[in-house]
């Protein structure tokens, strides 16, 4: 929301300031479990007493008081953190002792799986009555999980430059920098002084969070400079701003993408940038809390990805839907390790002649895959910075397989005479060691191949360069690794 002139909307309370401690919410959870155990054989003597059959936790009087005073003090985000920490049953029943007036706030916090539970608790009046409280950039946030008529409901609710501004945040893609952008800002004309500045601020009762700058426009809303807190309070009062404001400022575009300004914030050590568009009309600022959250989430998003797991998971979710979403990787996991059991079976018998080429399979696979993983990590990572570009992809190759030569040799060295001291006394132990040492180098270098093809590809596909990642590799070291370790077994013994 724009406070350009005095009518701009005001806050019509205080928000409370909870006291911040980073051991609250474990404290709370502890406390919060030790209530409801305490209470659940009071709460099934209550049950039996109002014969109730339902299934749903019930907690007494007692309990409910108790809770309350835990939750109290604590700061939606803990709360969010001690519902995600809960089982279903108790999420619920201490969902139902929150503030009514932190619904909306806890609602942005917890991730997807948790809130389509707290969400599916509440009737329509209570959702109605939670999203109103949010600003409109939030307020987008939930629309995907709201049901069609509580949203009609809260729209009715918002005045036209919030159904605007609701609007626009709707439109813009999700990773987007303008699903992302606040429309709280402050922004003032270039020939006011800093004295009027001043005074226009003293009118408001509460002032945008994270608010570092404040934005100089023209009368069309164009961007014209930045003028910092810290110019405004050092510079004379009668000093107009268009001679302190700073006329170079970083800016972003509606349309970037989010991790992408993710990146300038920490390059350049940012605290908020504003958003305007193909006009250079300002139309929001993005806040490095927001930028904190995209990290956050990016991050979760390339973890879980790399094994297949969706990162809104709900750990307490049902378990049919948990074992459906584990499904896809699970079966291109069984697959690899079907194709690796046929690869293995096709030299039978060269493993019945050297038996012991059976015990050093695994640490050909072993050592490849931690080597490819290292690579794949580090790509990744890199991809994800934007570190990665046409430009700079063939350097990075020839790198990453100068390394891979290098540790191949090395290790291959280390676990050829390693097999050869293990089975000196066998007539094949001096062969064995060559066969190992031959093996450890190719696959540590296929290991490499792989670890940067597999990001780079599914880069290019317009993919997460992590999804699967881990999978395919496996699969790739194994079963390579176990051909090629036995195919040169073969070789060598025949």
């Amino acid at each position: 929301m724009s406070r350009e002139d005095e009518s701009g909307k005001l806050d019509e309370e205080e928000e409370s300031q909870p006291t911040l401690d980073s051991d609250e919410a474990s404290r709370a959870l502890a406390r919060v479990q030790q209530i409801l155990d305490e209470d659940e054989d009071r709460a099934r003597e209550l049950k039996r007493e109002r014969e109730d059959d339902s299934d749903a936790r019930l907690i007494t009087p007692e309990a409910a008081q108790e809770l309350r005073d835990v939750l109290e003090p604590l700061h939606p985000a803990d709360i969010a953190w001690v519902l995600e920490a809960l089982p279903l049953d108790d999420r619920l029943a201490v969902w139902n002792q929150v503030q009514s007036e932190s619904d909306g706030d806890i609602l942005l916090e917890v991730n997807e799986g948790v809130r389509e539970t707290l969400i599916d608790a509440m009737d329509r009046d209570e959702l109605v009555d939670a999203v109103e409280t949010l600003d409109t950039d939030e307020i987008a946030d939930l629309v995907e999980d709201l049901p069609p008529d509580v949203m009609a409901e809260v729209q009715e609710g918002l005045s036209h430059e919030e159904r605007a501004q609701l609007r626009a945040a709707m439109s813009y893609p999700e990773d987007s920098v303008g699903a992302r952008m606040d429309f709280e800002m402050v922004s003032i004309r270039e020939e006011v002084t800093v004295d009027m500045v001043l005074r226009y601020l003293r009118r408001f009762k509460t002032l945008p969070d994270h608010m570092d700058q404040i934005f100089v426009v023209d009368r069309q809303g164009r961007l014209k400079g930045t003028l910092s807190i810290v110019e405004m309070l050092t510079n004379d009062p009668t000093t107009q701003v268009r001679k302190i404001m700073q006329t170079e400022s970083f800016t972003l575009n509606p349309l970037d993408e989010a991790t992408d300004a993710a990146q300038a914030f920490e390059r350049y050590d940012l605290v908020s940038a504003a958003v305007v568009d193909e006009a250079g009309r300002l139309v929001g600022r993005l806040t490095v809390n927001e930028v904190v959250d995209v990290i956050r989430e990016e991050s979760e998003e390339d973890a879980f990805g790399a094994v297949g797991l969706d990162d809104e998971q709900d750990i307490y979710g049902g378990v049919w839907d948990s074992a459906k979403g584990r499904w896809l990787w699970l079966g291109v996991n069984l697959c690899t390790a079907f194709f690796a059991s046929r690869v293995i079976s096709a030299f039978d018998g060269t493993i019945s002649k050297v038996v012991a080429l059976a015990a050093l399979m695994p640490i050909v696979g072993g050592m490849a895959g931690n080597s490819g993983n290292q690579t794949l990590t580090l790509l990744v990572r890199s991809l994800a910075m934007g570190q990665v570009t046409m430009g700079n992809t063939i350097d990075i190759w020839k790198k990453e397989i100068g390394v891979a030569l290098i540790n191949g040799v090395i290790w291959g060295v280390i676990a050829g005479l390693c097999a050869w001291a293990l089975y000196f006394d066998s007539p094949q132990g001096r062969t064995l060691g060559l066969v190992m040492a031959l093996a450890m180098f190719l696959n540590i270098v296929q290991g490499a191949i792989v670890g940067m093809a597999v990001p780079l590809i599914l880069n290019k596909l317009g993919r997460d360069p992590a999804m699967g990642g881990s999978v395919l590799l496996t699969f790739t070291t194994d079963s390579g690794g176990f051909l090629i370790f036995l195919g040169l077994a073969t070789i060598f013994f025949a």
